[in-house]
């Protein structure tokens, strides 16, 4: 807008309002006539009081003519919002009315959806055909495979942990529209203040992902780091404190009917957890002992078996890597200690990460994050292994390097018991040695970290299980 032109919009606003502009300017010309009139007429008033009278007065009106003007311009502009305000009621009421319409649709197809038949398994029953020359749309049942098709995959999993999929998929959309593939396997986290959430698993299936719940037993909003937690101590575990809650959660499981993966109190061998059974140095933490953490396993696991939930159920025991626990916790005996068996395990698996404080001399290589626990692991139990969590950060830039280096060692063959792993794509501020940190464990952190994860899951090729974008 020119000068000239907003000149000419402060003094007449608008059209509607040019006719008492032009009036008031008159009103304004009549008044300091008539003041001068006065003023010069007046034998009483001396020549300076004059001039000083004529020009209050002058200012006066030209005051009031102006205040005027603002508030004309004020009527203006509200008629003006009143208009949009009316205009969007209206388009408001168009739309209510017809998203009112296309709930009703969505409400018919619900019901619909809830009498489609299919058994606890999700693999889609026949059904009669409708008759010849019907135009009723037939919703697609969520189905999946069998658990034991799952357990031994033909190719690897791969897994994103994003802030809200499977119950949002915007991040991970976003993320896998980088990555050039959707993920096979969607990683998501629950607290025992929780039902079990039947929509996250559906949700999952819908868009052909394993379902992977780290089941953490704690409230969901539980803080890291913080161990005590008495009310979910191990022993009140076994007790039979949660036995009801665990009961109505493998009925909902059952009742949904699609399989999962379940990380059950996962890096029980560290020492930031409430089900850690001891601080490194021998103390107890939240009340636990030795032995505890097999026995809460064991009786979580048996609660799902009398309710006929472990058909569904993918049981991952996944420890946090070795190397970098106190040092009572990096032994092998240790470990083999807290596994519960393999009655009670389908998968073994770990947490491994590219974290800072680096030590000197380390190497920014898959086989330093990951070699001495898979080492172990294998020792423990002979069954597949999913690396449950995985990330790098970008601290000192080492993060492109270590991806390489992560997706060509999945390619060795030494490493063909790897059924999966899942990328902690978030990230997250955290205290390291008293002093406040970030890092950022995202796929997409920086072009050079995506571009090595980018090449480096096209290169496993059929190696891994991926879906297509769109």
């Amino acid at each position: 807008m020119s000068s000239a032109t907003a000149a000419r919009s402060w003094w007449a606003v608008s059209r509607t309002r040019s006719r008492l502009t032009a009036v008031a300017a008159s009103v304004l010309v009549l008044a300091l006539a008539a003041v001068s009139v006065v003023v010069w007429t007046s034998p009483e008033i001396s020549p300076v009081q004059q001039t000083i009278r004529a020009a209050e007065e002058v200012q006066r009106v030209t005051a009031e003519a102006h205040e005027r003007e603002q508030l004309l311009a004020r009527i203006d502009a509200l008629e003006a919002q009143l208009g949009s305000l009316a205009e969007g009621k209206a388009d408001a009421e168009r739309a209510l009315a017809e998203n009112d319409g296309a709930l009703q649709a969505a409400l018919k197809e619900l019901a619909l959806v809830k009498n489609a038949p299919s058994n606890r398994h999700g693999v889609p029953v026949k059904t009669v055909p409708p008759p010849a020359g019907s135009a009723a749309p037939q919703p697609t049942a969520v189905t999946a495979p069998p658990k034991s098709e799952l357990v031994a995959p033909s190719a690897a999993y791969y897994g994103m942990y994003t802030e809200q999929a499977p119950h949002n998929w915007a991040t991970l959309d976003a993320t896998s529209a980088k990555v050039g593939a959707l993920p096979s396997m969607v990683g998501y986290f629950g607290g025992w203040d929780e039902e079990f959430r039947s929509d996250a698993v559906t949700r999952a299936w819908a868009r052909g992902m394993l379902p992977l719940l780290t089941w953490e037993s704690r409230p969901i909003a539980a803080q890291n780091d913080v161990v005590n937690e008495p009310d979910y101590s191990l022993p009140r575990i076994i007790g039979g404190a949660f036995d009801e809650y665990l009961h109505r959660y493998a009925q909902q499981v059952v009742a949904t009917g699609l399989p999962l993966a379940i990380r059950l109190d996962h890096e029980m061998n560290g020492v930031w957890y409430p089900w850690s059974e001891t601080d490194g140095s021998g103390a107890s933490i939240n009340g636990n002992s030795p032995g505890d953490f097999v026995k809460m396993w064991q009786h979580v696991h048996d609660i799902f078996q009398e309710e006929g939930a472990n058909e569904l159920v993918i049981w991952v025991w996944a420890p946090n890597r070795v190397d970098n626990l106190p040092k009572a916790n990096r032994g092998s005996e240790f470990l083999e200690r807290l596994y519960p068996g393999d009655d009670y395990v389908d998968w073994i698996g770990m947490s491994g990460y590219l974290r800072p404080p680096y030590a000197d001399g380390s190497s920014y290589t898959y086989d330093a994050t990951f070699g001495a626990t898979l080492t172990q692991l294998r020792g423990v139990a002979d069954k597949p292994i999913v690396l449950a969590e995985v990330g790098a950060s970008e601290t000192e830039g080492h993060k492109p390097e270590w991806v390489a280096s992560f997706f060509q060692a999945l390619t060795r063959p030494e490493n063909d018991d790897i059924v999966g792993f899942a990328w902690f794509s978030l990230a997250v501020t955290t205290y390291v040695q008293g002093e406040r940190a970030t890092n950022d464990w995202r796929i997409d952190s920086r072009a050079d970290s995506l571009a090595a994860f980018r090449d480096g899951l096209a290169a496993l090729g059929d190696g891994v299980r991926t879906q297509p974008i769109g």
